[in-house]
Formats: C-alpha cells, sequence, structure tokens
C-alpha cells in the first residue's frame, strides 16, 4: 500500500491495556492494573515519535501492544489503514516483517546460545526469505550496515560490548526492511559515551531505509536529539503531545513543564527554575479520579479531582501542542 508522507502509517485511538490483577484465596480478578488507559496517537511515515515519562507510566506496555506483542483490552492500532489490534498470529506474520522492535537490554533480548549470524538470520526464515547463500549475503550486508566487521558472524552475543551487541539488535530489527520500529529505550542500558553513537545511527538508518520511529524513553535530552514530535504520558494517558521545538520551548501541561525543567543545563552560571512535584506517582491499579495528575499538581483545583480534563489544542503555529489540562 503505497503511503504520502502526510498520511499517518500508524494510528492509536483510545488504546487500554488492563492487566487483571488476582486477589484473595481463590486468585480471583478483583482490580485492573490500568498500565495503557485511552491513548491516543499518530505517526507519520519517516517520522520520530518520542514518548516520554517516569518509569512505570505505561509507554513501554504501548509500545508492546502497537507491536502486538500484548493483546490489548480495547482500542485501535491502525497501521497502513488497517485495524490490526484484534488480528491473529497467522494474520499478523505478513505485518511483522513491516513492524519490529529494538529492546532496551540487548544482553536480556539476544538469545545467548545463537551465534550472531544466527541470531540476525532468524527473522528471514521465519519469513522465509529467500535462500540459504542469499540469507548468508544479507547478514553481512547488516552487519557493516550496523558498523560491525563480518567476521561477527561467528561470535556469541557475551563476546561484545553493550553498544556492540544494541547493534546486533539493530541489526535484526532491520533485516526484514521494516517500515516501523518500536525503539524501546534503546539507550538507557548504555554509557553516556555509547549513547550518542547509536542515535546517530538510529538517524541515519531513518534517513537511508525510510523508517518511522517511535522512540520510548525516559530521558528528555535523548529524545530532543532524535524526535520530530513529543508526547508526554503520565500513568497510562497522555499529558501533551506536540512538535519537539514546542514541548521543550513552551511547554503547557505542568508536568511536561516539571520533566523539562529538571533537563541539567551546562552553564554553572544558569540559575535553575526546577519545578518540583510533590508526592509520588499514583498506583495505575487505583488511580485517583478526575484528572489523574492531580495529587502532585501545583495547579490543582476541585474541578481537577472530579473531571478528566481532555487533550485540547493550544497555542498556534509553531508553538501548538495538545495538552490535557482544566487550566491552560
Amino acid at each position: 500500500m503505497s503511503m504520502d508522507s502526510q498520511t499517518p502509517i500508524l494510528e492509536v485511538r483510545d488504546l487500554k491495556m488492563h492487566f487483571p490483577v488476582k486477589e484473595g484465596v481463590f486468585m480471583r480478578t478483583g482490580k485492573y492494573n490500568k498500565a495503557v488507559d485511552g491513548v491516543s496517537l499518530s505517526l507519520r511515515p519517516g517520522e520520530t515519535l518520542g514518548l516520554v515519562g517516569e518509569s512505570g507510566c505505561g509507554k513501554s506496555t504501548l509500545g508492546r501492544c502497537i507491536a502486538r506483542l500484548y493483546q490489548p483490552s480495547s482500542g485501535q492500532i491502525l497501521f497502513q489503514g488497517q485495524d490490526i489490534s484484534t488480528w491473529s498470529r497467522k494474520q499478523l506474520m505478513p505485518v511483522r516483517r513491516d513492524i519490529q522492535m529494538i529492546f532496551q537490554d540487548p544482553m536480556e533480548s539476544l538469545n545467548s546460545r545463537h551465534t550472531v549470524g544466527d541470531i540476525i538470520e532468524e527473522p528471514l526464515l521465519v519469513q522465509k526469505m529467500g535462500d540459504g547463500p542469499w540469507r548468508k549475503r544479507r547478514v553481512l550486508a547488516l552487519l557493516d550496515l550496523v558498523g560491525l566487521p563480518a567476521r561477527s558472524v561467528t561470535r556469541y552475543p557475551f563476546e561484545f560490548s553493550g553498544g556492540q551487541r544494541q547493534r546486533i539488535g539493530i541489526a535484526r530489527a532491520i533485516a526484514l526492511n521494516p517500515r516501523l520500529i518500536i525503539c524501546d529505550e534503546p539507550v538507557s542500558a548504555l554509557d553516556v559515551s555509547i549513547q550518542s553513537q547509536i542515535l546517530n545511527l538510529l538517524i541515519d538508518l531513518q534517513k537511508e531505509l525510510k523508517l518511522s520511529y517511535l522512540f520510548i524513553a525516559h530521558d528528555l535530552a535523548v529524545v530532543k536529539h532524535i524526535s520530530d514530535r513529543i508526547a508526554i504520558m503520565y500513568l497510562g494517558k497522555i499529558a501533551e503531545i506536540g512538535p519537539g521545538e514546542a514541548v521543550y520551548g513552551a511547554p503547557n501541561h505542568p508536568y511536561t513543564q516539571s520533566l523539562i525543567s529538571a533537563i541539567p543545563v551546562p552553564d554553572p552560571h544558569h540559575r535553575s527554575s526546577r519545578v518540583v512535584l510533590s508526592g509520588d506517582v499514583p498506583s495505575p491499579i487505583d488511580p485517583p479520579p478526575g484528572c489523574s495528575f492531580h495529587t502532585r499538581c501545583p495547579r490543582a483545583t476541585d474541578i481537577c479531582r472530579e473531571q478528566t480534563p481532555q487533550l485540547e489544542v493550544h497555542g498556534a503555529g509553531a508553538a501548538q501542542t495538545t495538552a490535557a489540562c482544566h487550566h491552560i
């Protein structure tokens, strides 16, 4: 299916992922962990959407739902115009070529008993692409593309550094020429000196292979470097979404403002205007009524405790973002 640059390659509509919580002697489902609780977003071809939030906000769960590693509780996942949210494993097989994931910890996501060559070749075997000699050539080409020597094919993951292992994971992710890659905190487990190398590799591959990225991270500085648009997530919901420059330069939601204020500035003369939040993140099993952020928000009033705010457009032009807050 051909798509122009304005038609979303991915649309998520009111997506929910509620995990049952077993309680009591008979382990009956009494409550639900509302990890993702009504998320809507879109992603255009060739675009990078950064997804940011504190640990436990549901961003990785959202990514796994989109990749259909989880069966969502409700909502729609439209990939290239087709709703894949309820597709069976057999129906999803051809879609797997176009949606791939890069995981946070390359050591955990790579099979330590397989050689690098076997790891990268596996998706080609599962999708029954080419013959043996073609697949071997393809593996060597992929290794070269991610900056690893050809001799890596006979070695095992434990013989590589963390950055090199993530390059192996990236090679596996691009093996099938996907359209969309979900990057689940791909640099958070790496040394700072290696992070920029991996980010630059992802940027180069995006340009060369015309990839779209959903880039999940908790580090706003990292997300700013790679993202065209940024979505801020809090307790299973989107708090604010907009162009990167607008979200960083003029954030509207108080939660976004707090996250932006926490980014270190490499200037000893800069006086920080840090917005410090009180309290802890509520449990997604028993979220507060109304706005889920009201228990920590300095602007909270009675309406915040009673009514859930909807995402609304704020600002104009390049400074326009969409935020869910009663007091903007």
